[in-house]
């Protein structure tokens, strides 16, 4: 186990699978102590339970982030059994796939809203006291590449091209607490949710994959080990910052002419 967050304490959403578990998993074995936030109470526990087997320190907490409420008390939890807030990763998303924006129902766009934008807002808006209790503190939000990139999925669109502004504009406000704030834009990355997906559509994932430069999609590792140099103390000057993480694909593409 390594030392780089060594006495930190962090919230991480979306915790319970994907990017969320691999980066708890990373931020534990680099001595941080974790709270597993994700409304998938069982996969959380499970996730926790893996972590505290392999000798870290982490607490599973059931928590819809669309909800002032449970957001609170999940605040509540990692402030009482860890003693305060260092670190918050903003990871948790709901997400519906369209084609259009007229196909996009109004419950969907609404529903997309509720933990995509509005779960970060109110997880940030109670970290942000909690760290500057601490001293300071690093908030690291993920969006992704379709908030910079057209390629459907509307109002996760949207919802993750609000987070870059929220969170540029936390960097601005909270920087003189010495909080800091960033962002991190993946490209297509091999969470279970992703991947059953695509496996409905084998041909499709071969065109996407061609797409990324690097010949493949991310992991949850590859975008974990950004998220741990953001929480570390080697980012100490990084605050406001876009991070694409994407194999190449906002790049462009290499022009086959024969």
């Amino acid at each position: 186990m390594g030392n780089r967050l060594e006495g930190k304490v962090a919230v991480i959403t979306g915790a319970a699978g994907g990017i969320g578990a691999e980066t708890a998993r990373l931020f534990a074995a680099e001595g941080a102590a974790v709270l597993i936030g994700d409304i998938a109470e069982e996969g959380a526990r499970t996730v926790a339970d893996g972590i505290c087997s392999s000798g870290g320190r982490a607490l599973a907490a059931a928590a819809d982030i669309s909800s002032a409420s449970a957001v609170d008390r999940m605040f509540k939890t990692a402030e009482e059994v860890f003693g305060g807030l260092d670190i918050l990763v903003n990871n948790a998303f709901f997400n519906v796939r369209d084609h259009s924006i007229t196909e996009l129902a109004e419950e969907d766009w609404d529903a997309t809203m509720a933990v995509t934008l509005k779960g970060p807002f109110l997880c940030t808006r109670r970290a942000l006291p909690l760290m500057k209790a601490r001293g300071g503190g690093s908030v690291i939000t993920l969006s992704s590449v379709n908030a910079l990139y057209g390629v459907g999925e509307t109002a996760y669109t949207a919802a993750k091209g609000g987070l870059i502004s929220m969170m540029r504009l936390v960097a601005a406000e909270y920087g003189s607490w010495n909080i800091r704030s960033n962002i991190i834009c993946p490209g297509t990355v091999s969470t279970k949710t992703c991947m059953d997906y695509w496996e409905r559509y084998p041909a499709g994932f071969e065109r996407l994959k061609a797409m990324y430069p690097l010949g493949r999609i991310g992991t949850p590792r590859d975008i974990a080990n950004l998220a741990l140099f953001l929480a570390s103390d080697e980012s100490a000057w990084v605050t406001g910052s876009l991070y694409v993480i994407d194999g190449g694909l906002l790049s462009g593409h290499r022009l086959e002419v024969e």
